[in-house]
């Protein structure tokens, strides 16, 4: 079954449009191609306007698992830790589809 690798992001309304601009444009493609995921897309919360998904897909749940031990996720959360600092906190999920 496939499955979603999720990064959920919180951002306070003064970095919203620079950190949208960059995750459209920058990090996004970058982590999609790191991660080699089949697939990546984003959202933000209607219900909460300051939270932030990314979402990317993989064949199955051991390949979304493996982002998070692998070399490309360290580079990647260096990058953005030195690009938000402790101004944009962050989560992240390995999901399974269902059916």
């Amino acid at each position: 079954m496939p499955a979603w690798f999720v990064v959920r992001a919180v951002v306070s309304e003064p970095d919203r449009r620079d950190f949208d601009k960059w995750y459209r444009t920058e990090h996004l493609p970058d982590a999609a191609k790191a991660f080699a995921a089949e697939t990546a897309w984003r959202a933000w919360s209607h219900t909460d306007p300051s939270v932030h998904y990314a979402y990317y897909r993989f064949p199955d749940v051991a390949s979304a698992e493996a982002v998070n031990t692998s070399p490309a996720i360290r580079t990647l959360v260096a990058e953005f830790d030195a690009r938000w600092g402790s101004r944009v906190t962050r989560t992240r999920e390995v999901l399974e589809v269902a059916d």
